[in-house]
């Protein structure tokens, strides 16, 4: 019977054949030195270049690499997520494929690992891509994360980062939620550190990144915010809203009311104001609905699933008292205990 790995590398590649050989190399190597059962986990994200054939010669000289091969390209965060699915360590290591990443940084991750905390996240604090295209719209998310989330990480993008097995196994990422982890783990309580890392420039091979996907991570991170705060409650993001349209609304047509009344002008003189009161009254009556509505699927997605709403850390109980009935003596002797 195999035994279980205590340390998992997940590693999502797209189009890196001339980066899979050399990155193995360095994992090995590195992984050896600690001189732990490992398991490294490649994802081929359905690359359209020779990464399957360079994947398939390593698995078939290495039993610790495991390979997940997707359909098609799916996107670095499913690959993430098949990565984290196949992998069996108890501390569970995800990095790129590019080569940007330097596998010798892993100890320093374990190290940190071992004072205790949940997730150890990367921070390239001397980044070295492009200003414009990378830098400066990570810049940007990185510091709106920080607030609405009030998770330290400096650096929410990297892909290098530890987890803990059972951190990791409780999070199901969509979209490129892997960016936002950190954040997510810190709902269930994860103890979350960082230190910062090399960034070396690729070597080889062309970047798979841009700054198109800005406006993709910009919606990512509105939800990412939505689930952290609403995602248990969403009346309490909508009601508000609605509360005031409606309020709004109806101070409008109040005022439109008095002023005929007692200022004898036909409502239909301020036509541009009844519209607006109608359209807030309206649309805050819309939006409350859709909160109603969004509480009930919340309550159903939960309920249907048996989702907890609440993530423990541990349990512990004396094993004697659940096995044991206890006297009305044994009770009264244990206050007494308590009380002195």
């Amino acid at each position: 019977m195999n035994r279980r790995p205590r340390f998992s590398i997940v590693v999502p590649l797209y189009n890196e054949a001339a980066n899979v050989t050399p990155l193995y190399v360095r994992l090995s190597q590195v992984m050896q030195d600690l001189g732990e059962l490992y398991e490294i986990v490649l994802v081929d994200d359905g690359s359209s270049d020779d990464t399957p054939v360079a994947l398939h010669a390593i698995s078939e000289t290495d039993t610790r690499v495991q390979v997940v091969t997707l359909r098609r390209n799916f996107g670095q965060t499913p690959a993430l997520q098949a990565g984290f699915d196949a992998a069996r360590g108890e501390i569970i290591i995800s990095m790129d494929g590019d080569l940007q990443h330097d596998p010798e940084e892993i100890p320093a991750f374990i190290a940190k690992m071992e004072e205790g905390y949940d997730i150890v996240s990367g921070w390239r604090a001397q980044r070295r891509d492009g200003w414009l295209s990378r830098r400066l719209p990570s810049r940007i998310a990185n510091w709106l994360m920080a607030k609405l989330s009030g998770v330290p990480p400096h650096d929410f993008g990297t892909t290098f980062k530890a987890y803990r097995r059972e951190t990791v196994k409780s999070l199901r990422l969509y979209g490129e939620l892997h960016r936002f982890v950190p954040a997510l783990a810190a709902w269930y309580g994860a103890r979350i550190t960082e230190i910062p890392i090399n960034n070396p420039p690729r070597q080889n091979g062309k970047s798979n990144y841009g700054i198109s996907r800005t406006f993709r991570v910009f919606l990512d991170l509105l939800s990412t915010k939505f689930l952290l705060d609403y995602s248990t409650r969403p009346l309490h993001f909508f009601g508000p809203i609605g509360l005031l349209a409606t309020g709004l609304g109806g101070l409008i047509g109040f005022g439109l009311f008095v002023n005929k009344l007692f200022g004898r002008h036909p409502i239909m003189d301020s036509g541009s104001l009844l519209v607006a009161a109608t359209a807030l009254v309206l649309g805050g009556v819309v939006i409350l609905c859709l909160g109603l509505v969004a509480e009930i699927l919340c309550r159903t997605y939960y309920e249907s699933q048996g989702k907890p709403i609440y993530a423990t850390r541990s349990t512990h109980s004396q094993e004697r008292w659940m096995d044991e009935p206890i006297s009305a003596d044994r009770l009264a002797d244990d206050r007494v205990r308590v009380i002195r």
